[in-house]
């Protein structure tokens, strides 16, 4: 064979591994995984722990790196700076059993592509592998300008996926929180960070999003700030939420109008779920509230479900 087209045969089996997922530690009770990256016809290999995966990864340059979900996101971490020692290019993936808000919060400084603890989305992970595998790497930007507990602050690369790898973060982060919001406050943000993404930032990567999570005894706040020129509330004819209620599909013949993809809920549906959605004046940044009971409260409410009525002496539950 010659020198070149042995050169050439060994790109071609390069580019083929680049579509590849190596899985760590995943023989035992990986078939529902298994199945759906095979469905996403996302091929995988297995390493029987991190010193295999290592050994593998010098050989071939997989593209997305799944962690043993029995290890913890600290040993996981640390394996990572191995991997990219090797694999600068790499997405990983980490899965592990249980971790703290700082262990979420040093996941997403290290940029890994996810983050989740148990238990597992098999369905999502997948495709969130296929997503790693298919994305331009200098798309993948999420950076951790601070953080701790109660307040977390990112800039974002404006990119759908991003906005939805971002989403994925907090609703793990806020499992782990001894208080946490309610879930539908997740849906809120998603919905208003894509609308950031799609209008204020035009869906270019190159563009700049900053993001907030503030959480406190009373709320739980999310903040957004679009590179965008704005809009007012009150003038968005693509949005179902400047219709009344008796005309609720007039929006979309004017997106069909545009060209726009189907949609124009998301106002809607955030300010039906969040406290206040308040708007700058400008209209490129947004602060979602959603109040939140204090402990006190709380455990009032609870004792008082308790208390026997003065009509009877039953008690209320």
């Amino acid at each position: 064979m010659k020198l070149s087209e042995k050169s050439e045969l060994d790109l071609s089996r390069d580019r083929s591994s680049e579509s590849r997922v190596l899985l760590i530690g995943h023989d035992r009770n990986s078939e529902p995984l298994e199945q759906q990256l095979t469905n996403l016809h996302c091929s995988f290999t297995h390493a029987a722990g991190s010193a295999d995966a290592l050994r593998q990864l010098r050989e071939t340059p997989f593209a997305v790196v799944i962690t043993d979900p029995d290890t913890s996101i600290q040993e996981d971490l640390a394996l990572v700076d191995e991997i990219w020692r090797l694999r600068p290019s790499v997405r990983v993936i980490v899965l592990a059993p249980s971790g703290t808000p700082e262990d979420l919060i040093a996941a997403l400084r290290r940029r890994v592509f996810l983050c989740q603890c148990a238990p597992f989305d098999e369905r999502e992970i997948a495709r969130y592998a296929k997503s790693a595998i298919e994305t331009d790497n200098s798309h993948v930007g999420i950076e951790v300008l601070s953080a701790d507990r109660n307040w977390i602050s990112v800039r974002m690369n404006c990119d759908l996926l991003n906005a939805d790898r971002l989403t994925e973060f907090f609703k793990q982060f806020q499992m782990t929180l001894p208080e946490r919001p309610p879930e539908e406050m997740m849906v809120a943000f998603q919905e208003i960070l894509n609308n950031a993404v799609e209008h204020g930032g035009q869906n270019d990567p190159t563009k700049l999003l900053e993001i907030a999570a503030v959480q406190t005894a009373r709320a739980s706040v999310f903040y957004i700030s679009d590179p965008g020129k704005g809009f007012r509330p009150d003038n968005i004819p693509h949005a179902a939420i400047s219709y009344s209620p008796d005309d609720p599909t007039r929006h979309i013949e004017v997106r069909n109008r545009s060209g726009m993809r189907l949609g124009g809920y998301g106002i809607l549906v955030a300010s039906g779920i969040v406290d206040e959605l308040i708007y700058s004046d400008v209209g490129n940044e947004v602060l979602l509230i959603k109040h939140m009971d204090s402990p006190e409260r709380r455990r009032s409410t609870s004792e008082e479900s308790w208390i026997p009525s003065r009509k009877n002496d039953m008690l209320e539950c």
